[in-house]
């Protein structure tokens, strides 16, 4: 009973409703301008920072022997790089993705070249050269951070077959061919479960981010709905004052002028259009009531849950909405009364959609209650939820098998959203003669609260 969700272009469409919200993608154009020049500039500065601290502590302090002119001139290079990007850009254009990778990949390439002159992977900052593969796994898509990984990987095998010895201040022993490996093969291997664990908790992050977006889009868009029958209903009533003069002053025109006016029948046609009016605006202050009513009355649970399932009826697929409070409740517990938040309108109205998209000829939503519980279960006699999924249903972008068609996962997951607001837990499961239910259970008396922050104030 997943909500069908259609991939388009950069966007999707959620069947059944008009919002469009762009999918995070792990795809290069996706993924530009996630960084500024400035960024860049500004981590580049610091790198320069601590690489001439280093050197000239180490040349000065501890009395290494170095290459001074090559390092300062390795580390000279990014100090240019830095100075010609701020003089053309200003340091604040958002950067596209293959941009990004190069000014990364540079960066592992100048810390390469200094290792390359201080040692190699002897020199205890090899480590840093973690450091932009980090970044790039953060910000980057998946080719470019692919690509940067294998960069890193060739860097740091260059740099354990050839580079400049360390530069101790009196011989020493080579580093033994054993231990290169080991430190060869540790740093790759960090480098890339660090690119791989990095960039899917940066994706899985920005999947979220999007999802609770589409969240979002989902409830002010119900709430526009909502508020239209709001607007209609007061521009009847501030609109019904000013026709009624126009309607009674036609009326006394009409009654004054002698039958062979030749006004009369001016005077007949604006009484008639003015009753016009006012019919056109009694139709529509009677539009909110009868789609369920506005969303600041109070409605019985039951009737709620008809409102909610009515835009999603399928003609051939039959729904019914049944009252099942408990037999031992006794007469004194009635049916909740609470009010129609635009939150349990979209997130009901989402599962009653997708169980008429798998039913085959039947939907039932089921209310029940007692003094402490009030609970909603929206059944179809449909294939059912994958077992292989059930137990990850309301994650976003949740991908089902092929038999059931599209992707199923963003609309659960938004309307599991929207009902958690008010308080909600939602089950899923199969039902074991066929189909599958969803059941949302809320606390009655948050539920009944006037005070909840989604009531809204009563009107």
């Amino acid at each position: 009973m997943p909500l069908i969700v259609s991939p388009g272009g950069d966007g999707f469409q959620m069947e059944g409703t008009a919002c469009a919200v762009e999918l995070p993608s792990s795809t290069p154009a996706a993924m530009d301008g996630r960084v500024t020049l400035r960024t860049l500039i500004l981590i580049r500065w610091v790198a320069i920072l601590g690489q001439s601290a280093a050197v000239l502590a180490v040349q000065f302090m501890l009395n290494f022997p170095m290459p001074l002119g090559p390092v300062l001139a390795t580390i000279g290079a990014s100090v240019l790089l830095n100075l010609v990007a701020t003089a053309q850009r200003g340091g604040r254009l958002r950067l596209a993705d293959p941009e990004a990778a190069l000014y990364l990949g540079y960066d592992m390439l100048q810390l390469s070249l200094l290792l390359y002159l201080t040692g190699g992977l002897s020199n205890p900052f090899v480590i840093l050269l973690l450091a932009p593969m980090t970044v790039a796994a953060a910000i980057l898509s998946q080719r470019s951070v692919m690509l940067l990984t294998a960069l890193n990987l060739i860097c740091l095998t260059v740099l354990a077959l050839w580079h400049f010895p360390l530069p101790w201040p009196e011989p020493r022993q080579p580093v033994p061919p054993l231990y290169a490996f080991g430190i060869w093969l540790s740093l790759s291997l960090s480098a890339v479960f660090i690119a791989g664990y990095v960039f899917r908790m940066a994706e899985e992050a920005r999947r979220f981010a999007g999802a609770l977006a589409a969240s979002q889009v989902a409830l002010v868009r119900e709430q526009r709905l909502s508020s239209l029958g709001a607007l209609a209903a007061a521009a009847a009533h501030e609109l019904g004052t000013p026709l009624g003069t126009i309607a009674l002053v036609s009326k006394e025109l009409a009654r004054e002028l002698p039958p062979d006016s030749p006004h009369a029948e001016d005077v007949a046609l604006l009484l008639s259009q003015s009753q016009r009016c006012r019919e056109i605006l009694a139709e529509l202050a009677r539009k909110p009531e009868a789609d369920g009513g506005d969303p600041f009355e109070r409605l019985p649970v039951s009737t709620l849950i008809e409102a909610s399932g009515g835009p999603h009826r399928l003609g051939h697929i039959q729904f019914v909405v049944e009252s099942r409070p408990p037999a031992d409740a006794g007469p004194e517990v009635e049916e909740p009364v609470i009010r129609r938040s635009p939150e349990i309108v979209h997130g009901i109205g989402n599962f009653i959609q997708n169980a008429h998209q798998f039913a085959r000829s039947r939907v039932t939503a089921i209310t029940g209650w007692d003094a402490r519980t009030v609970t909603v279960t929206v059944m179809d006699d449909g294939p059912g939820f994958p077992a292989h999924l059930l137990g990850r249903i309301g994650e976003p972008y949740l991908s089902s098998r092929a038999d059931r068609s599209g992707h199923m996962g963003l609309g659960i997951f938004i309307a599991q959203t929207l009902l958690e607001k008010t308080g909600a837990t939602i089950t899923y499961g199969n039902i074991h003669s066929g189909g599958a239910y969803v059941t949302v259970g809320w606390d009655r008396h948050r539920l009944e609260s006037d005070n909840a922050w989604w009531a809204g104030p009563r009107s």
